[in-house]
């Protein structure tokens, strides 16, 4: 039987974890985990570790956190050191240098969260549910100097449900992403996996958000809208205005209603608002700045909107 194969892997957030933690259960020999340093989070600016960090101290694994890792001497000649066979990369957050993608014989893998060539990019789980795909997937590749450009090795596919958000889809396509790694890998050890370009003429991107991404624009249809609510969970959300004050809509249903766009409209004690193409969302659960996230019907008894009142407005 051959040695296990010998791994770098790249990863920071919480999505590559278990890609971590299979390679490790299924044999592969990890020898550094590369991520990115601790940051300062909160009001107090203690310092966190990275998800990947987390996992790596408690497999035991050796872990550095370079800041950089394009022109640094010491780093380059840490992983020099270690002949990797591959480097592996999940979310790690920079950009791999040509050095580190002439290193390992096997090259650098990414895990990406989408079918390549479609949603390149930082954010690819978001905007696929705010573009109302009912289909998606995770991609192993080859990485190269583009930007999620490389050939493909492998793809498996996962449908969106309409109750799917980006929190419930995200650990879903880590868990089938971290076994088509283990399935990659070996089957490039053994060569029956044949790389395949992508057809550039069918991409599309998958931009890092933005605050703004979350603004409502009641003027588009209520299912565009209702696919924004659910993609842009829990970063940015989904966000208007409501008698001067930020209102995040957390959960709402596209209706067929026929209403003025972002006009509010009491049906017993359901709450809609008016949107664009002769539709409506009807309100499910909000949070007014400052306050808790609520159903709907706590929101009508606590703050009686007026028939008629509009969001968006100051």
């Amino acid at each position: 039987m051959p040695p296990p194969l010998n791994l770098v892997f790249c990863g920071t957030p919480s999505f590559a974890v278990p890609t971590l933690e299979t390679l490790v259960q299924s044999g592969f020999r990890v020898s550094l985990v590369v991520t990115q340093p601790d940051r300062p989070k909160g009001r107090g600016l203690e310092l966190i570790s990275s998800a990947v960090k987390q996992s790596a101290l408690n497999l035991a694994l050796p872990i550095t956190q370079p800041d950089k890792i394009k022109n640094s001497d010491q780093f380059r000649s840490q992983l020099t050191a270690l002949k990797p066979d591959a480097i592996i990369v999940v979310g790690y957050g920079r950009l791999i240098p040509q050095w580190m993608l002439d290193l390992p014989s096997l090259g650098n893998t990414n895990l990406h969260a989408s079918l390549l060539p479609k949603y390149r990019g930082a954010a690819p789980i978001q905007w696929a549910i705010a573009q109302g795909e009912t289909v998606i997937g995770v991609t192993t590749m080859r990485i190269d100097a583009g930007l999620d450009t490389g050939d493909i090795l492998l793809q498996q596919e996962l449908p969106i449900t309409p109750d799917d958000t980006a929190e419930t889809l995200a650990p879903a396509l880590a868990a089938i992403g971290a076994d088509l790694m283990v399935e990659t890998l070996r089957g490039l050890r053994a060569g029956t996996i044949h790389p395949r370009p992508q057809d550039h003429s069918q991409a599309t991107l998958a931009p890092i958000l933005k605050k703004e991404d979350g603004l409502i624009d009641f003027s588009l249809p209520a299912t565009q809208i209702f696919n924004r609510i659910r993609g842009f969970q829990p970063w940015p959300g989904a966000f208007t205005k409501f008698r001067g004050k930020n209102l995040q809509i957390a959960k709402a249903i596209p209706r067929n209603d026929a209403l003025p766009p972002a006009e509010l409209h009491l049906r017993g004690n359901r709450l809609r608002v008016g949107c664009g193409h002769n539709s409506s969302l009807e309100l499910l659960e909000v949070q007014l700045e400052g306050k808790k996230r609520m159903s709907a019907d706590n929101f009508l008894h606590g703050y009686r909107p007026k028939p008629g009142e509009k969001l968006g407005a100051s």
